[in-house]
């Protein structure tokens, strides 16, 4: 009996731009944000019009620069400050596909709150683009802690946050509260909830070159009784729902909508990333692929039994691949390798790692005539293998290029099923003509 496969989800961008313009909070910048429609799968992209060559930061997990009372992305001068709260707004409008340009390096903090960012792209007309959104899906339960954030993720056929915070102040106290994240319960339950700050910690942050654009009309501000600045609440727990609205921003940079219910105590930004790697590495991915099967085999001269790659999801320029290899029962050296017991075999599972990095190779290629050109791999180092891959795991390859001269580069690579690692090996290889 065969099982129904899940419908396609469209992936979604905007029809018409939209722009806001305001100060950062931490840079003190004014700048100003436009949305303008994507083409599918391009993903989440900013774009820094200020700079020469106005250079394109992706809204990924390995563009994280900064997590320090905010999450900044990029590198050196392409920086971009804050960006939690428009992509807060993004992901609970389920927009997959989007160009963000900024006229400098940190959206405006406009009321402290998503509300503004949601409402603009509202009227920006969000819309299916084609192709298939990615997803990530939770398989069994598990647990992520860093410093005092804690997590435990379980499975859930939608993204539901139940956030839980504590702070030694008679207005916050300890504050819990549980939201399923759709366009309309974001917008009316989290998208107006405005970030926070106390009094005390204004000299110290100051003094870390952040809250320069701070001001009485763009956050709470508590002294050690009462609200100072900001005017009256929203709700009585307007902090917990800020936080669960951070959380939400952070997740987008997985660039896939999750599926899964996340359990937070006292979340922070370091905590979030972190939370959302994991969700990267032990979710299993399905949608839209950065190279589908028929690419795939126009680079690698492999074929069937011996062709180990399924996909590739994400590929960063020339640095970094990751791949998927999904582990059937069907598979041929099942027939004999532990009869009975089939577990993947520990070279093949390497094959497939190296597969995935000939990929990355060749992408060092593009453009030029590569019918002629193969992939040699000259050695193996710190090959390890940490547990058993059996029928029914998805393997995520994660590969790195550490080094690239002429045609010889060294690689460094990591495979996972359900965010354990499974093996791990550095690795160099050549391109050779045929």
């Amino acid at each position: 009996m065969s099982h129904p496969t899940a419908p396609q989800i469209s992936r979604r961008s905007v029809t018409r731009p939209a722009a806001l313009r305001g100060t950062g909070l931490h840079t003190g910048a004014t700048t100003e944000a436009t949305f303008l429609p994507a083409p599918a799968g391009q993903g989440i992209v900013f774009r820094r019009i200020d700079l020469a060559g106005r250079p394109e930061v992706p809204a990924r997990l390995s563009e994280v620069e900064a997590v320090d009372r905010r999450t900044a992305i990029g590198k050196g001068a392409a920086t971009i400050h804050t960006v939690e709260h428009l992509l807060a707004a993004v992901a609970a409008h389920a927009i997959d596909d989007l160009t963000i340009e900024l006229s400098g390096p940190e959206p405006p903090i406009l009321d402290g709150s998503v509300l503004p960012y949601f409402d603009a792209l509202t009227k920006a007309g969000p819309a299916p683009v084609g192709g298939e959104a990615a997803v990530l899906t939770v398989q069994a339960p598990f647990a992520v802690t860093d410093r005092d954030a804690a997590y435990v993720v379980a499975p859930a056929k939608t993204l539901r946050l139940t956030v839980s915070i504590e702070w030694r102040h008679p207005l916050i106290g300890c504050q819990a509260g549980s939201y399923e994240v759709t366009p309309e319960t974001f917008a009316s339950e989290l998208a107006p909830a405005r970030t926070f700050g106390f009094t005390h910690e204004v000299a110290e942050l100051q003094a870390r070159g952040l809250i320069k654009g701070a001001s009485e009309a763009n956050a709470i501000v508590l002294d050690a009784e009462r609200v100072v600045a900001g005017g009256k609440l929203r709700w009585p727990d307007e902090f917990v729902r800020h936080k669960a609205a951070d959380i939400v921003g952070d997740l987008a940079l997985t660039g896939a909508r999750i599926q899964a219910h996340v359990v937070a105590t006292r979340p922070s930004h370091g905590g979030n990333i972190a939370l959302a790697r994991a969700l990267a590495r032990a979710g299993r991915r399905s949608g839209m692929p950065a190279m589908d099967i028929s690419k795939i085999m126009d680079y690698l001269p492999h074929r069937y039994p011996f062709l180990l790659v399924d996909r590739i999801i994400e590929v960063e320029g020339q640095k970094r691949i990751v791949g998927i290899k999904n582990v059937t029962i069907n598979e041929p050296f099942f027939q004999g390798h532990f009869p009975g017991h089939p577990i993947m075999p520990g070279v093949l599972i390497i094959e497939a790692m190296a597969q995935v990095g000939g990929m990355l190779l060749m992408s060092h290629f593009e453009g030029q005539n590569t019918e002629n050109k193969v992939v040699y791999f000259m050695s193996l180092d710190n090959v390890k293998f940490r547990r058993p891959v059996v029928p029914g795991d998805q393997i995520r390859f994660e590969l790195e290029m550490l080094q690239f001269r002429g045609k010889t580069c060294r690689m460094k690579g990591a495979g996972f099923v359900d965010g354990q690692v499974v093996a791990e090996a550095e690795m160099m290889a050549m391109v050779v003509d045929r």
